[in-house]
């Protein structure tokens, strides 16, 4: 295929000449992989060959669009909206998201478009329906958009199956991913069932850097709230500006913070997944129409959006992860020929010295990543109800198709066919139970026992498991402002504040699971909790960090007052260091401490500290508790860790596991998402939803069912492996057991400098009245002294300094017991389970 003198023409009006790569995907044949850099023309790229195909005329659905984003295909749908006019195609160009209203759905079904635009949970949706083979029947090309991040989590693997559906339905198809930062192209083929890898010209690296700030990194805290006058400076030097926080949370503080400072009254808008359509829509729409100096924003605009004024990007926290850096970064001067301009926030100073590692791997092009396991059965087993709602299946045909999958290439009949019969019966010890009976198997072919189960399953299509949310209206006018937690609404009374929006509200009553709310501007607010991203930081980026401690030659990138902590904690203790395990004991405050410097990730280390803590409880070192970062791991104890070898045994701590895992909280957790993505649980009913609280309620009883009766069942088998490599990460413990040759303990006489940051945590308690602002500059001031750490002179300063932002104080406080609920501003410390 060439390009037609039409569209010759077209890129020449537009004052564009075709990329190569883009000429090269026009005249490929087969299954493609695009491997080009943010604002290279990827997506016009993949739709070339279907514009060009579709000048020609077509009935009925062409090309399949899939995004992991609804904003992303939003956003697709107004740039191709500019070529099909132009050029004068006959063809409709539609999205099918959660966003689309059901009367289009509707239509959708029977008159599709030329060009659909979709997510991987619209996809499987659409093909459950007993049209499907209609619908998909004449599908040419389906092109897999930031196909790398969906390639990271289970969304990938629905997507990959829905993919092997969609051959089966029409043969011949080509499918077309593209992708901006993949360390491995090869391997992301291979995901997609082979395909042969264009990678286009990289262009010219990114300008980013440090953002200069007038005041240091705090010691500890992760909002990044120190420097909100620099970053409103930023945004004032630059024509439009996204700004990145890593967590809804924090980017609803970040973006009442600069607000309050934001004295020019300049536009800036708040955007994350949380917040309501109309909302999120109203910015999107504001950004494509530069009527926005700024967005604070979370992952929800990671990938894909362009947004050709924007200019600038300020990522505010530790990115924690080279490739999501990569492509945030990518959002700024979104032009192939322009570098991308970008500036990094530390929230911390630990995270500074991250920062730095993470600016020198994106210099040197070096991305990270894990490697792929086999595809999840419990997204097989969704996969396997869906097919049956769209008509009666033979299970060696699906087998062969399922196997057509990337994820899945390597799965063994024995474990298909136990996926078969999990949704047919539920497995031995449910297979008395009518519910879970739903699959029958008729003159060799497999359907619904009851066709009537089809729209359950239907509206329970998805891999993402997130914790329960409610809506939040206005009490008086009913609009809706977004969604919170249900744990975090369980904590609220009438009259209490938190902040929403971007706007503090007062909590007026819950009417039919819908909080109700009351504008209320001038009280301090509660902090609404959002789970969100789980934001951990990469194996390899942590090695750049060991790297950089440990070798004084790379300090030269690093902060003066960054460098000065790392020389005190060489002379005080030791610095952790490639080939070596830096622990330290210490006293204070009538408690020892036992610091672990194992950079192997929060998850990991939190797992460590559980397992090391019930040894020291058996070893009669009276642990009291422990909290965890991404670089190390804290514990407090009435005795001193004196060798700490015993507590590191790598066959202990793996018998620990086991032990631990059996009846915990963390396995039923697990247990319970693998049930909802599987299909055993279903959260969406008709005419009512589950409750969280149900949802586990109903899982925990299940997992002590199937624990007692049936211990080799399918999910539990799922559950134990998903638990070791994820909530868990054991495997980045053995990691950090594998590259520490030499285990360098130290004895010392007080807090190290590295220690001094994790003891601020450990101590954060809220402090109210007048003094708060005294107290928090003296017990920092005492905490750091004692270190051999000054701060400032200015009081202010040295609140900030201590990451206490005048609210909190750093004064260490007993570990909570089982018994006693942790007050509002306490942390996340773990308490030991008596």
């Amino acid at each position: 295929m060439t390009l037609p003198p039409e569209f010759q023409d077209w890129f020449a009006r537009q004052g564009w000449s075709p990329h190569p790569h883009q000429l090269a995907l026009l005249e490929a044949q087969g299954d493609t992989l695009l491997i080009a850099p943010t604002g290279g023309g990827k997506t016009l790229a993949g739709f070339l060959p279907s514009l060009v195909d579709l000048a020609g005329g077509h009935q009925g659905l062409h090309t399949l669009y899939v995004s992991p984003l609804k904003a992303l295909t939003a956003d697709i749908g107004r740039n191709l909206a500019r070529p099909v006019a132009d050029l004068g195609l006959p063809i409709r160009v539609e999205d099918r998201t959660g966003d689309t209203r059901s009367a289009a759905r509707q239509r959708q079904r029977t008159d599709p478009p030329q060009i659909l635009l979709t997510t991987p949970e619209s996809l499987a949706l659409m093909l459950s329906y007993p049209e499907a083979p209609r619908i998909f029947g004449n599908v040419r090309r389906v092109v897999l958009d930031e196909l790398h991040a969906l390639a990271e989590n289970k969304r990938g693997d629905q997507l990959m199956l829905g993919l092997a559906r969609l051959r089966t339905l029409s043969p011949g198809l080509t499918a077309t991913g593209l992708s901006a930062t993949v360390e491995d192209p090869e391997a992301l083929a291979a995901f997609m069932g082979g395909a042969r890898v264009i990678n286009a010209d990289p262009g010219p690296d990114p300008d980013i850097e440090m953002l200069a700030t007038s005041r240091p990194a705090p010691w500890a805290g992760g909002g990044g709230h120190y420097a909100v006058p620099d970053v409103l400076d930023a945004i004032r030097g630059a024509n439009t500006t996204i700004v990145f926080i890593n967590t809804r949370a924090q980017a609803e503080l970040f973006f009442q913070a600069i607000w309050a400072a934001n004295e020019d009254n300049l536009p800036i808008g708040l955007h994350h997944g949380s917040l309501a359509r109309e909302a999120r829509a109203r910015v999107e729409a504001a950004m494509a129409a530069g009527e926005l100096r700024a967005v604070i924003a979370t992952g929800s605009l990671d990938l894909g959006i362009d947004w050709g004024n924007v200019d600038l990007v300020i990522q505010v926290g530790a990115p924690k992860n080279v490739k999501r850096l990569v492509q945030r970064i990518g959002r700024a001067n979104h032009r192939y020929n322009a570098p991308s301009r970008a500036r990094i926030v530390p929230a911390n100073r630990f995270e500074v010295i991250e920062c730095v590692a993470a600016l020198e791997a994106v210099r040197a092009h070096d991305l990270d990543g894990d490697a792929r396991g086999p595809g999840p059965l419990d997204v097989l087993c969704q996969h396997i109800l869906l097919t049956a709602c769209a008509g009666p299946f033979e299970a060696g045909a699906l087998y062969d198709e399922v196997r057509a999958a990337g994820p899945y290439r390597d799965l063994s009949r024995a474990d298909f066919d136990d996926c078969v019969q999990f949704c047919a019966t539920g497995g031995y010890a449910l297979k008395a139970y009518d519910r879970w009976q739903r699959l029958v198997e008729r003159g060799g072919l497999w359907g619904l026992r009851d066709p009537r189960a089809a729209r359950d399953l239907r509206m329970n299509v998805g891999t993402i498991v997130e914790a329960e949310m409610l809506k939040v209206r206005w009490k008086r006018g009913g609009g809706l402002l977004g969604e919170v937690e249900e744990a975090f609404a369980a904590t609220l009374v009438p009259g209490d504040t938190f902040l929403t929006g971007g706007q503090t509200v007062r909590y007026e009553g819950l009417r039919e699971l819908t909080l109700e709310v009351s504008p209320n501007p001038h009280k301090q607010p509660k902090i609404a909790v959002f789970g969100g991203l789980k934001l951990a930081t990469s194996t390899e980026l942590s090695h750049r960090v060991l790297a950089l401690i440990g070798d004084r030659a790379q300090w030269d990138g690093l902060p003066e007052n960054t460098r000065e902590w790392l020389a005190l904690q060489a002379e005080m203790s030791a610095l952790p260091r490639p080939g070596a395990l830096v622990t330290e004991s210490f006293r204070y405050d009538g408690r020892w401490h036992f610091a672990l410097y194992g950079f192997a990730g929060r998850n990991a280390l939190q797992t460590l500290g559980l397992l090391m803590t019930r040894t020291m409880e058996v070893a009669g070192l009276g642990p009291l508790g422990f909290l965890s970062t991404d670089y190390a791991l804290l514990i407090w104890s009435v005795d001193s860790v004196t060798d700490p070898a015993p507590l590191l045994d790598r066959d202990g701590l793996r018998e620990g596991l086991g032990a631990w895992l059996g009846g915990n909280a963390v396995m039923k957790r697990t247990f319970r998402n693998v049930a909802i993505v599987s299909g055993l649980i279903q959260r969406n009913m008709p005419g009512a939803r589950r409750s969280g609280k149900q949802a586990t309620f109903s899982s925990d009883i299940l997992y002590d069912t199937l624990r007692r009766y049936d211990p080799d069942h399918l999910l539990l088998r799922v559950t134990a492996t998903e638990a070791a490599r994820g909530l868990v990460d054991f495997g980045r413990i053995e990691e950090m057991l594998d590259r520490s040759a030499a285990l360098d303990h130290r004895m010392l006489d007080r807090v190290s400098p590295l220690a001094a940051p994790l003891m601020l945590e450990m101590g954060r308690v809220r402090i109210e009245g007048q003094g708060r602002m005294r107290l928090a500059e003296e017990e920092a001031e005492a905490m750091m002294r004692d270190a051999g750490l000054t701060l400032t002179d200015d009081p202010d300063l040295a609140a900030q300094a201590a990451g206490l932002d005048g609210m909190r104080a750093a004064r260490p406080q007993p570990a909570a017991t089982p018994r006693r609920r942790a007050g509002r501003g306490r942390p996340r410390t773990v308490p030991l389970a008596r």
